[in-house]
């Protein structure tokens, strides 16, 4: 896992007696109802009768069955920078919402929201990013349709990660900052429901058998600062590792998060594996909302 601080002893126990205290709480119940093995590591979105899993290089759409429909194993086609790294994706009007970057050893650059056809799987259209934000790494992307946003999220160890960053659905232009209060640290993932903002944290140590979190954003009416609560601790995942992407199925009342495990991560990035693996396994957990 990443390198842990004082500094986040401090959130962390910020956050729990948020969750603890606040009015706002735990907004569901989640009951773990079955997991899927995937292609990809990284995120994860569903719309209608299919779902998508994005790898680092990779997209995948499978149908209600887990059963591969298309992949695409070479999604980086028709970009002006150089990027060889998606995040966690969303998916509306089965178009796919993609973070995608430049990133390596925990560093990145050529940060670019991009769009797919969610059946090709193929590049559609770039929004214009801007570079003045202080956004310096992107880990998610979540489509709020509701408010016509796209929210940004950032892995970075520096206030950079204290903000998700939003742009305008319908134009692409940059909207502003959502300063979280208080900040969670090395964000994965972040998806939109019923007007709030659900973020995942790789903050539990492997090495140590602790296990990641959810955290709900409360958005005030300025929008530009969001409360934020802990919503669930994965305690029930096969075996702790790496929190990555989430989704929720308003269809079917369902909430899909990505976990991986086997592998050491070391600054962002697969390094060796724990003993009794030889390659890193990632799931899809799939809990009933209630």
């Amino acid at each position: 896992m990443k390198r842990r601080s004082l500094f986040l002893v401090l959130v962390m126990g910020a956050l729990l007696l948020a969750g603890c205290k606040g009015a706002s709480g735990s907004q569901n119940q989640y009951v773990l109802k079955d997991s899927h093995q995937v292609r990809g590591r990284q995120g994860v979105c569903v719309e209608g009768d299919y779902y998508w899993v994005s790898g680092s290089t990779t997209l995948t759409k499978y149908d209600k069955s887990w059963n591969v429909v298309y992949e695409n194993t070479d999604p980086f086609k028709g970009y002006e920078l150089e990027v060889n790294h998606i995040g966690d994706i969303d998916v509306y009007e089965n178009e796919l919402y993609l973070g995608v970057e430049y990133f390596m050893d925990g560093k990145s650059k050529n940060i670019q929201v991009a769009v797919y056809d969610g059946d090709t799987l193929e590049l559609k259209r770039v929004f214009p990013f801007r570079s003045d934000t202080g956004q310096i790494e992107c880990s998610g992307i979540a489509v709020d349709p509701d408010g016509r946003n796209v929210y940004m999220s950032s892995w970075a160890e520096d206030e950079s990660s204290n903000y998700l960053y939003k742009y305008d659905l319908d134009t692409g232009d940059y909207k502003g900052k959502l300063k979280m209060d208080p900040a969670p640290k090395w964000l994965q993932g972040v998806a939109y429901n019923n007007g709030d903002l659900f973020v995942t944290a790789d903050d539990g140590d492997a090495d140590k058998d602790q296990p990641d979190h959810m955290y709900r954003i409360v958005i005030d009416k300025s929008g530009e600062n969001g409360k934020v609560v802990l919503e669930k601790t994965f305690d029930d995942v096969t075996r702790q590792g790496e929190i990555e992407g989430l989704s929720f199925d308003k269809k079917n009342k369902e909430f899909l998060l990505l976990y991986n495990r086997g592998a050491r991560i070391i600054a962002g990035m697969p390094s060796g594996f724990y003993d009794g693996y030889t390659e890193e396994i990632h799931e899809v957990f799939v809990y009933d909302l209630k």
